[in-house]
């Protein structure tokens, strides 16, 4: 998977290092980002030493072994540890990635943990995801329909147009994609980014929405949909293995047909 550097919200000066105890512990380094508001200091990166023998073997293992046994004020968002929830979304080593399910990288080398790039911080791992909803909300997430509902039966569809939404459904909004994206970076407040956009895409080509041409006036503007430049970081950083920059295209696909 490629890597991408962590672009600089401001300068980020050293922190504590927290050594583990125990000579003969099988140790590994990890550096945290860390940032509070509240005390009004530049960003730091605490250094914490981490007993493999004791700890779990993924990374959100890790943090949580840190918060409970050595630093209480470390500050992330976890959840299912399933990677189903995408609540433990951030940068590792230079990669997007679910805490949960990255496996620790056990070597001389400290794991790099910061928060998802570009994104303001609320404090340490934890992103502001406000703007993130609000532009999923934007594109009306859910089905519309204009006929009335069958009176016995729910909406059906053929198993063809089931197969149309595999690789779209199970995308988390974990935002990996769409923070890893550099077009997202510089145009977050008109470009919806590739979590939105396959969203997007996702009930265009649902069959029981009937309002597919609505969907895709919505799209047709030159911020929205079209600053995409097929860099493919998106798919590249996908957790769930998805492919956000092909659903960009069909998007785009669809709009021309609609010119020809």
């Amino acid at each position: 998977m490629a890597e991408f550097r962590l672009p600089a919200r401001s300068k980020v000066r050293k922190g504590r290092t927290h050594p583990a105890s125990g000579s003969d512990a099988r140790v590994q380094r990890f550096e945290v980002y860390r940032f509070d508001p509240d005390r009004g200091e530049n960003p730091s990166v605490d250094t914490y030493e981490v007993d493999l023998d004791a700890c779990g073997p993924m990374v959100l293992d890790a943090l949580i072994k840190i918060k409970n046994e050595i630093d209480a004020t470390l500050t992330f968002r976890r959840s299912c540890r399933e990677g189903i929830c995408g609540s433990c979304a951030m940068n590792i080593n230079g990669t997007n990635s679910l805490a949960c399910t990255r496996a620790i990288d056990a070597g001389r080398r400290p794991v790099k943990i910061f928060p998802l790039p570009h994104m303001p911080v609320i404090k340490d791992l934890v992103p502001d995801l406000r703007h993130f909803y609000a532009q999923y909300t934007s594109i009306k997430p859910w089905m519309r329909t204009r006929t009335p509902p069958p009176p016995d039966r729910e909406r059906t569809q053929s198993k063809e147009d089931r197969a149309r939404l595999d690789g779209l459904y199970e995308c988390i909004l974990c935002a990996c994609c769409s923070t890893g994206c550099p077009s997202y970076w510089w145009n977050s407040e008109r470009f919806l980014g590739p979590a939105i956009l396959l969203q997007a895409y996702r009930w265009i080509v649902d069959s029981r929405d009937e309002e597919t041409g609505e969907r895709l006036d919505d799209l047709e503007d030159p911020f929205r949909l079209y600053r995409c430049h097929t860099i493919m970081n998106c798919t590249r950083t996908c957790p769930k293995g998805l492919n956000p920059a092909r659903a960009i295209a069909e998007v785009k696909k669809l709009l021309l047909s609609r010119t020809l």
